[in-house]
């Protein structure tokens, strides 16, 4: 996709008449490492990826606002009165959720709207596709009606706002933050209950990123992600009776260590477990990056999988044949589930010269165990929510 096809399909679905649109674009992201722990208050290390979502925006003269997208069929036109009202079951409350928290703010639009959106991200796939509709629908607003009033972690902060509030998941910073701050080969490191970050540059020397996709299609609203979440907070709970702690973030993993039995559900105890070793691995994971330690990163995603697979439980059969099958490939440094899990994608580490075989390989063995056909994609780290044209 680029600026000139979305204004050209723009041009077919509203006319030719009036300004020209503008184009902004939000991109997808890709965590490397640091998976749950961001609703914890711990780290994680995201990059945001040159896939993403495109809008084309319109004003118009009218008082309604006009919604479409080029990846979906269902399109409305709501009066500005009644943009706060969900839509069921429909990709349109994702930008109608961000409409609604900037109203909050007493930002909202004074005239009407044309929006046509386009996304390259699959959509289910845990690369964030809401998420870069939300940012890119908030930075439209922001710059237009609200005289960018808001910087970019506050614009995160609305976005994930809408997502909590409006769409009713309950979702950590960590996607709507990589996808506005994103930096072109950078990963942030972030620290989610502070939101102090660094950008750290990612020297892939030979080296690719390749996304595999399950194509097992979830709805995040309706995964066991919820239940995650209070799995943890149970967790603080239990501990906040010898040692008091805002959230499992602030745990070292060797203070855990002296105080998991204190948990007395096995369950409960294998998800404070993977949070706070996750969150050891992140911290490790950015210093092997700046020491250009790529082996070490390989082995600290491995280490990550088997987590999220063992004490977290949220891979299942498609992410870890994927997995088992990238670390059968020569040439794979490491390979983990990346997202909320129950579906969605693989991250893998993959040295230049087998990127070729891996994607043959990988995706022959996955089909013939899962009937599934895996969709691969060798990404590119690149920057955050911005305007083209």
């Amino acid at each position: 996709m680029t600026s000139e096809i979305i204004i050209t399909k723009f041009y077919k679905k509203y006319g030719e008449s009036g300004e020209s649109p503008r184009v902004f674009f939000s991109p997808g992201r890709v965590n490397l490492i640091g998976e749950h722990t961001d609703y914890n208050g711990g780290y994680v290390f995201p990059c945001a990826l040159s896939y993403g979502t495109y809008m084309a925006a319109r004003i118009t003269d009218t008082k309604t606002i006009k919604f479409a997208s080029l990846n979906f069929d269902f399109t409305i036109e709501i009066p500005l009165s009644e943009l706060n009202n969900k839509v069921k079951n429909e990709w349109v409350n994702y930008p109608l959720g961000v409409f609604d928290e900037f109203k909050k703010t007493g930002v909202e639009p004074d005239h009407g709207i044309e929006l046509l959106f386009s996304g390259d991200i699959p959509n289910g796939a845990g690369l964030s596709s809401s998420a870069s509709i939300e940012t890119v629908t908030g930075f439209f607003i922001n710059k237009v009606f609200g005289k960018n009033k808001l910087n970019l972690v506050e614009l995160a902060l609305l976005c994930q706002r809408a997502e909590n509030k409006f769409i009713g998941v309950n979702c950590g910073i960590m996607d709507q933050f990589a996808v506005s701050v994103g930096k072109k080969d950078h990963a942030i490191f972030l620290d989610c209950d502070t939101l102090n970050y660094e950008l750290v540059p990612i020297k892939l020397d030979g080296l690719k990123l390749i996304i595999s996709n399950t194509n097992k299609k979830r709805q995040l609203a309706d995964s066991k992600y919820n239940e995650r979440r209070s799995e943890c907070e149970q967790a603080v709970k239990y501990l906040n009776k010898f040692k008091k702690i805002k959230n499992l973030g602030k745990l070292s993993l060797n203070e855990f260590n002296e105080l998991s039995a204190r948990i007395p559900d096995e369950v409960i105890r294998k998800r404070a477990l993977h949070v706070v070793s996750e969150d050891q691995r992140c911290v490790e994971a950015v210093d092997a990056l700046k020491n250009g330690d790529m082996m070490r990163f390989g082995v600290l995603m491995n280490e990550s999988h088997n987590s999220l697979k063992d004490d977290y439980e949220v891979t299942g059969t498609e992410l870890d044949t994927l997995v088992e099958e990238a670390r059968n490939i020569k040439g794979v440094l490491g390979s983990r589930m990346t997202g909320a899990g129950f579906g969605g994608c693989t991250v893998s580490l993959v040295k230049e010269e087998s990127v070729d075989i891996f994607i043959k390989n990988v995706g022959k063995k996955y089909e013939q165990r899962t009937g599934l056909k895996p969709d691969f994609y060798v990404a590119d780290v690149g920057n955050g929510v911005k305007e083209i044209q």
